[in-house]
């Protein structure tokens, strides 16, 4: 039987993706927003596509800050956006 695989929604394109495609954000218990590399951070996670449309799609429906209840530090828009620019090649 094969391994099922774990799919998450991006908040940019609204597409069902696996879950190691997408980039995680993370509020931590304490109310710290910030990205999360490794996928295992605790707290409340939200997912968008390595992508820089996705994101900006995001950032402007304000998704992150709906998905955490909470707004989001400019930090980790700039965070986001260095990590889809590296993992793609600078665009």
């Amino acid at each position: 039987m094969p391994k099922k695989i774990p799919m998450r929604q991006c908040l940019g394109c609204r597409e069902m993706k696996p879950k190691r495609e997408l980039l995680r954000v993370v509020r931590s218990p304490e109310g710290a927003v910030s990205l999360d590399l490794r996928g295992k951070a605790s707290g409340r996670g939200a997912y968008v596509c390595p992508n820089t449309d996705c994101l900006k799609r995001a950032i402007k429906t304000r998704a992150l800050s709906r998905a955490f209840e909470t707004e989001i530090p400019q930090d980790v828009y700039d965070a986001l956006l260095q990590e889809m620019e590296a993992a793609n090649g600078t665009q």
